[in-house]
């Protein structure tokens, strides 16, 4: 088991990617560097390669995939995971990597929104949907995470080891964030600086497409952790929308003993009963979501187990 495991998933970065394996062989000399090629057709894995990295590859692409490769292969005690473009310092891992040795942090954040971000990023839809998303997560999640969509995270071997990875592309990032807030996990944030892509360097991540896989995200996961909060709205959009249209109906029955718009009527009561329907779904969820929550502090349990084991046979 390796001490200290830095990831890199890397798609097309051959202007970058030496320089970032080789920043950190200075920085944290004692980390074993790992890039995980995702079909780059520019040269990367060599490149890195010949810088000192292990590279592996991840057929499949989208850098969701990607994570999901490197958190099943690689075993350690502390991992950091960066973009290979070049945007992240490399001096500002050993702060990164402090908390989660020190205080039994399970992620770290390398929050950029703090410092330089809004200034180096030249795409302003960019700036808004960071920022957007982050209010989102924070007011939905009742969580205090300062940068969302970073690509500069450490994390623990239980984060690593319990993190079910579903996304498939840049979303990704957002799901770790949830995941670390619905879970109770101990998160600490580390402000960093951001600079852009050098000269270029492309970026692969499609504002608005990825903006929107991003929001479908959020929402997903709401459903899932927080499903006696989304159930309950849609309940209660139901609700109201049904007494809406049901008092002008009992108004004029009141008047006359008489029912006009027997369509109306019978929508009104399907729209009630779908309200209550969707009243006991989201109950019934919270308490399977409880019991999942109590399954996973017993898997967290035996992963510290698993990782005492194996630490004392490295």
């Amino acid at each position: 088991m390796d001490k200290i495991a830095v990831l890199i998933p890397c798609y097309n970065e051959s202007r970058t990617i030496q320089k970032v394996v080789e920043d950190f062989k200075r920085v944290l000399p004692e980390a074993v560097v790992y890039v995980y090629d995702n079909n780059s057709t520019d040269g990367t894995d060599a490149i890195a390669r010949r810088a000192g990295a292990i590279v592996r590859y991840e057929y499949k692409q989208g850098k969701g995939n990607v994570i999901r490769r490197m958190f099943r292969d690689v075993e350690a005690e502390c991992y950091i995971i960066i973009d290979g473009d070049d945007t992240y310092p490399v001096e500002a891992a050993p702060e990164l990597i402090r908390p989660v040795f020190e205080k039994n942090a399970d992620m770290v954040v390398g929050d950029r929104l703090s410092s330089t971000y809004f200034t180096e990023n030249k795409r302003a839809f960019h700036n808004f949907g960071n920022s957007l998303v982050r209010r989102s997560i924070n007011r939905l999640f009742d969580a205090d995470i300062k940068d969302i969509l970073t690509g500069y995270r450490a994390f623990s071997y239980l984060f690593v080891k319990s993190f079910p990875v579903l996304s498939k592309g840049f979303e990704i990032e957002t799901e770790m964030s949830i995941h670390a807030a619905d879970k109770n996990m101990q998160l600490e944030n580390v402000i960093i600086e951001y600079r852009d892509r050098p000269e270029g360097s492309v970026s692969k991540l499609n504002t608005f497409s990825d903006g929107f896989r991003v929001l479908c995200t959020i929402a997903r996961m709401y459903q899932t952790y927080k499903p006696m909060h989304f159930f309950g709205l849609l309940s209660m959009a139901l609700a109201v929308l049904s007494i809406l249209f049901l008092i002008p109906i009992m108004v004029e029955y009141t008047k006359t003993g008489l029912v006009p718009h027997f369509p109306t009527l019978i929508v009104c009561g399907f729209a009630m009963l779908a309200a209550m329907q969707s009243f006991f779904s989201g109950l019934i969820l919270k308490t399977m979501g409880q019991k999942n929550r109590q399954d996973f502090e017993m898997e967290l349990h035996h992963l510290k187990i698993q990782k005492e084991e194996r630490s004392g046979e490295a």
